[in-house]
């Protein structure tokens, strides 16, 4: 084990749980939704109730998941490396910043909004809307549309969320 490597371990389970994480928003915003529409409309199919009882429960499991894992990764891994606080503290704490630990703050700030999303308003608003929690059906609505909005936000930050994760990591220049 003198090969071992905590940062090389944390990096992967960061990076592979990110995949899960980003790669199931994407999921859920370019192919799930417009399929549910899709169904919703198709009057001799089997309609939007397969997705919403049998897919989207299990999706949403490693989504909300994913993003603890993914966060957590983060930031034992800000930790590891002794720049957790200057990172999230934008190197604002330091006289003379990097430009890593600036862009890493960045991301992991953006990420951190994400998270949130997902556990706050997502899942809080999804449960409602696939009957995991009783609710009116002008809940549901409601539900729906701010699930629908925090996802799409999560989207947009999560591009920039990326080009910062990526330039600290110089994959950009």
């Amino acid at each position: 084990m003198e090969n071992f490597s905590a940062d090389l371990l944390l990096r992967w389970i960061h990076f592979l749980s990110g995949i899960t994480w980003i790669g199931l928003l994407y999921y859920f915003n370019i192919v799930q939704v417009p399929a549910l529409a899709d169904a919703a409309k198709d009057t001799g199919g089997p309609g939007p109730t397969a997705i919403s009882k049998y897919i989207a429960p299990r999706a949403l499991w490693w989504f909300r998941w994913g993003a603890v894992v993914t966060w957590l990764s983060g930031a034992a891994l800000l930790a590891h490396r002794g720049i957790f606080v200057d990172a999230f503290a934008l190197g604002l704490n330091t006289e003379n910043p990097s430009v890593y630990v600036v862009a890493i703050g960045v991301g992991a700030w953006l990420g951190t909004i994400m998270l949130l999303n997902v556990w706050g308003l997502i899942w809080r608003n999804q449960k409602k809307v696939l009957g995991i929690v009783a609710a009116t059906d002008d809940e549901k609505a409601r539900a729906k549309r701010v699930a629908f909005l925090a996802s799409r936000t999560n989207v947009l930050l999560s591009v920039a969320m990326l080009l910062f994760m990526g330039a600290s990591h110089g994959l950009l220049f």
